[in-house]
């Protein structure tokens, strides 16, 4: 289907509200990111609420920037993956490739009063609000690096006018 944007930045943390560390590069497994506190069950919404890997867009960070005047470029947005260059509406219900690991776009992840405890800033929630990103499950592991392209593999959502499309395709094929 095609590239569509590269990792910007990859952030993991081993215990839920503990900073999160910049890495270069982190393996995808089933279940998420090794050393990450989701993968590991000490997220702060384990086991109730869990993203395995979550993105966030680099050009939302930056609107946020801008307007708000945040600065959540230091991994205060608790996001584990930033793209840029990708549009995040187009990996929601897709499957899609970055370095060596595939995943699929779950849900949107929106932003929560945690985050903006953690961050230590007032109106970080209300500035991510729209803009905190999707999560995507680990579908085959790799390696992801700063640096890799996203590339679109499959668009996974439901499409009624398809469905009712080869339907009628296929009973006049009978």
């Amino acid at each position: 289907m095609g590239m569509t944007g590269h990792v910007e930045r990859l952030w993991i943390t081993a215990e839920g509200s503990a900073p999160m560390a910049s890495v270069t590069s982190v393996r995808a497994v089933p279940g998420g990111l090794e050393g990450d506190r989701y993968l590991n069950g000490t997220g702060y919404y384990a086991p109730m609420d869990v993203c395995e890997v979550t993105f966030v867009a680099s050009e939302d960070l930056d609107a946020i920037h801008e307007e708000a005047g945040i600065d959540l470029s230091d991994g205060r947005h608790r996001r584990n993956v930033v793209l840029r260059g990708a549009d995040l509406d187009d990996l929601l219900n897709a499957r899609f490739r970055v370095g060596e690991a595939t995943f699929e776009g779950t849900r949107p992840r929106p932003p929560c009063r945690h985050v903006e405890e953690l961050a230590g800033e007032e109106g970080v929630m209300r500035a991510l609000r729209g803009k905190g990103g999707i999560c995507a499950d680990v579908v085959e592991p790799g390696t992801v690096e700063v640096g890799d392209e996203v590339e679109l593999l499959e668009d996974l959502s439901f499409d009624g006018a398809g469905l009712a499309a080869a339907i009628r395709s296929r009973h006049e094929s009978e």
